[in-house]
């Protein structure tokens, strides 16, 4: 194998409305994550969840280090991941923050659950899922947390909130999945000359 090491200069940074403008682009899946015990909790609306593994069971999840979550998965090594249905926008809202809501407030309205780690599960997400902090990298203004899976709840809808160009959009696989065969061309197949 031939390694070729090249080395770049960069003549102008990247300002962070651009680069907030191009991750835009990007469709994230919503969930909320949910950290501490008892009256001790916090959440945070993500979209920065990913699989990293399927054996052993573990995620990563990126949040920023200045929320009110980050305190809470550090002291209790534990937090939760709530996978928002499409009819869940009113709870990612109220974790983001935006309308003063702090800590335990943020909880009202919505049914939780506990599991083994304590952490708070939202009852009725598409899935709910209960993590152990295997490890934490900090980097710049957030922190990526490796999470090994405890406990999954799995719901039997199908409808997904995700978040595109600023604006959160519902995601219906049947629903979808209709509309796309009534447009989709069909493919010819042709043969190929050997």
């Amino acid at each position: 194998m031939n390694l070729i090491i090249r080395s770049a200069s960069i003549d102008s940074e990247v300002s962070s409305g651009d680069f907030r403008s191009a991750m835009r682009q990007l469709t994230g899946g919503v969930s909320v994550i949910t950290a501490g015990r008892g009256r001790d909790i916090s959440g945070m609306t993500v979209t920065s969840v990913s699989s990293l593994s399927v054996d052993p069971p573990a995620l990563i999840v990126s949040i920023n280090r200045e929320s009110s979550s980050w305190p809470l998965v550090k002291r209790y090594g534990f937090f939760g991941v709530n996978i928002l249905t499409s009819d869940q926008i009113d709870i990612a809202e109220r974790f983001t923050g935006k309308g003063g809501l702090k800590g335990v407030d943020r909880f009202a309205g919505a049914r939780w659950m506990t599991c083994a780690s304590g952490v708070p599960l939202l009852v009725g997400a598409l899935a709910a899922i209960d993590c152990e902090v295997e490890d934490v990298v900090e980097r710049h203004s957030h922190a990526i947390i490796i999470g090994r899976i405890l406990n999954v709840e799995v719901s039997a809808r199908t409808a997904a909130l995700a978040y595109w160009q600023g604006r959160y959009v519902a995601i219906d696989q049947d629903e979808d999945a209709a509309k796309l065969a009534e447009v989709s061309v069909p493919v010819r197949k042709t043969a190929r000359k050997v």
